[in-house]
């Protein structure tokens, strides 16, 4: 997840991941698990359990097996197919209203039937809490939401928005019991009601219990008796160990690259495997465009031909990411190589001293870099002064590096005091628009000052308002060229997504695909 406004991209391993699998889950209930309990060891917590707050991927993790949504992205597919609903669709040609039929006897956990009057009081209290951390943000084009019976729920939109199904099927369209929760107010006790694959048993600091949920009513197929996950807090050295002592069978998020290195070197003697996928996981420089240096075209044009994705992601990343030359990332539909076709893959200090003299800049360039730790993991700082040492390498650069912790970091963004800083992105939902419209559209992320009235102005509106997603390639083509074009961001690298697992445990490659979903019910224990 982004999340939009927090950015809580994680260490570079730690990617939600886009290769693509085959196959989709079965109609079946949650009384079908006879395998083991198995235990899931994780370096990122779990920031809530009340899914009007969460907007992490520790806490959606949590969400996407407690709770249910009306649709659900099947294993290895990125369109969302009906998962407590039985059908839903747009009813109008302008996809402003979008309505959904329930499935006969759901239930929560407690028993409790769920109806439509749920899924309204779902939606009505996230957007009226609003919570800083939470996801109302996703919905700012949500006007209403009706219920013409039990089993009926009626979206109305302020605009038309295409992806509105894909973001009713991530996390933040978690369905909560209405007589458990406060509408006016968040739930403090650390535990949940939902009716998905799993109960939550239990929830603290170092681990959190989930158990099968006998009154579920949906596509999983629960492969197992019960998840532990196990809460490492950042300590990436503990995760292996515990995972190379036996203690957890497998490590999902957190673990640094020279650790997966060094696992998948190992013989078969330690019963342990590296399972590697692509993500959807990205990272940029950002150009604040009003900076008096990095607000120079020719400045940014300098960079890009300068950057050399390849020795940095081996220096830093021990080949654990692949280059990136797009703001939408590959395996995402609408993908294309804007930045290579027009900056190349091999660095130019030829074509850098062209930009530079187009603009005027005769002397060496002074640039600082900012960086923070603290969000995007311990390598983040490595990586901005290797970026720094090949520009300086070039003799057309004087760049440093400044790191600053995650709160500083953000507050002076906003008010405009870096020049080139960092950031990353983990997707909401498997789309272009959700690597679009957030750094480009109305009140974007970035804030580098940034905007292009064809993007924010035709391009985001009709790429949102396409009900076939397949027929937005060529708008997003556009977008990407003229990103690639003018420079406000330059792409650097997409996460691969790694996860260990000890011999005997099966599943986790339906746990990692371009959804974002970390599906328990796949896993299992020989």
């Amino acid at each position: 997840m982004n999340m939009r406004n927090q950015w809580p991209v994680l260490p570079i391993v730690a990617g939600l991941a886009s290769g693509l699998l085959t196959g989709c889950g079965s109609q079946s209930g949650g009384s079908g698990s006879d395998g083991s309990h198995v235990v899931v060891g994780m370096s990122d917590d779990v920031l809530a359990t009340d899914p009007a707050s969460g907007y992490d991927p520790g806490s959606w993790l949590l969400f996407n097996n407690v709770f249910q949504s009306l649709l659900s992205f099947p294993k290895g597919g990125t369109e969302p197919q009906p998962e407590a609903a039985e059908a839903c669709s747009f009813t109008d040609t302008q996809t402003k209203v979008y309505q959904c039929t329930l499935k006969d006897g759901l239930k929560f956990s407690n028993g409790d039937p769920l109806t439509a009057e749920d899924v309204k009081f779902s939606f009505d209290r996230m957007l009226k809490i609003n919570d800083a951390a939470g996801p109302a943000i996703m919905f700012p084009m949500l006007d209403t939401v009706e219920t013409p019976n039990d089993k009926t729920v009626v979206f109305k939109l302020k605009v038309p928005d295409a992806t509105f199904p894909s973001k009713i099927a991530s996390g933040a369209g978690s369905i909560v019991d209405h007589r458990q929760y406060d509408a006016n107010g968040l739930r403090k006790d650390g535990q949940a009601v939902g009716s998905g694959p799993y109960k939550l048993d239990s929830f603290g600091k170092e681990k959190a219990v989930f158990s099968v949920n006998e009154n579920y009513k949906g596509t999983a197929e629960v492969k197992n008796s019960g998840v532990t996950l196990k809460f490492f807090h950042g300590d990436q050295t503990a995760l292996k160990q515990a995972l190379l002592d036996d203690k957890v069978d497998i490590a999902y998020r957190g673990l640094a690259a020279g650790d997966i290195a060094d696992i998948d070197q190992q013989d078969d003697s330690k019963g342990v495997h590296v399972i590697e996928g692509s993500s959807a996981e990205v990272q940029h420089l950002v150009f604040n465009m009003d900076d008096p240096v990095a607000g120079k075209l020719g400045v940014r044009k300098a960079i890009a031909y300068l950057l050399d994705r390849d020795a940095l992601i081996k220096e830093v990343y021990q080949d654990t990411a692949t280059p990136l030359y797009s703001i939408i990332p590959a395996g995402i539909a609408g993908h294309n190589t804007a930045f290579f076709d027009t900056y190349g893959a091999r660095p130019s200090k030829a074509k850098a001293v062209a930009a530079l003299r187009a603009d005027g800049i005769t002397g060496k360039v002074k640039l600082t870099l900012w960086s923070t730790p603290s969000r995007y993991g311990p390598a983040t700082d490595q990586e901005l002064r290797a970026i720094a040492a090949q520009l300086n390498a070039s003799g057309l650069f004087e760049a440093d590096v400044q790191s600053v912790p995650f709160d500083q970091y953000e507050k002076d963004i906003a008010e405009g005091k870096y020049g080139v800083y960092v950031k990353g992105w983990v997707p909401d939902y498997p789309d272009a628009d959700n690597f679009t419209a957030p750094f480009f559209g109305k009140g974007n992320v970035l804030s580098n000052n940034y905007t292009n009235s064809i993007i924010t102005g035709s391009l985001i509106p009709r790429t949102a308002a396409q009900s076939n997603r397949a027929a937005t390639d060529k708008e997003f083509g556009q977008l990407q060229d003229i990103v690639a074009e003018q420079l406000p961001v330059l792409p650097v690298w997409q996460a691969k997504q790694y996860a260990v697992v000890r011999d005997g445990v099966y599943g986790l490659e339906y746990c990692l695909d371009a959804s974002t979903v970390f599906r328990f019910w796949q896993l299992s224990k020989g």
